[in-house]
């Protein structure tokens, strides 16, 4: 990972609870916390618009299946998967989060490694 991620100050505390918690497998542990690490933090009017967060529409190609997806991530409240909606804490997002438009990043799912690139970011 040769980009640091963008996140506010709520996503960073909520992905760092995440890890403490023990809802990633010890790959995922390792990337995030070099990631959060070296995160820039900022506050939620400074947020570029094509950053992937909460409360934003996402669309990324897969390239290991050579399959493009749209996700809306949410708040863990809002889930509704029937409508799309994932959370903010779901594998995908926890490995995009942070990233922007043209982003290409390799990692480690439960199910195995997958090569993502952030095509599109839009407010929900």
């Amino acid at each position: 990972m040769s980009k640091n991620i963008i996140v506010t100050t709520g996503i960073y505390d909520m992905i760092k609870d995440h890890i403490r918690r023990k809802k990633v497998t010890r790959e995922e542990e390792e990337l995030l916390t070099l990631e959060l690490k070296n995160a820039q933090q900022v506050l939620r009017r400074e947020l570029p618009e094509d950053i992937v967060t909460v409360n934003r529409r996402v669309k990324i190609k897969d390239h290991t299946e050579n399959k493009e997806k749209e996700y809306m991530f949410v708040s863990t409240s809002k889930v509704n998967n029937k409508k799309g909606k994932l959370s903010i804490l779901c594998d995908v997002a926890v490995a995009t989060i942070g990233r922007q438009v043209g982003d290409v990043i390799t990692w480690p799912f439960k199910n195995g490694e997958k090569k993502l690139e952030i095509l599109k970011v839009e407010n929900l």
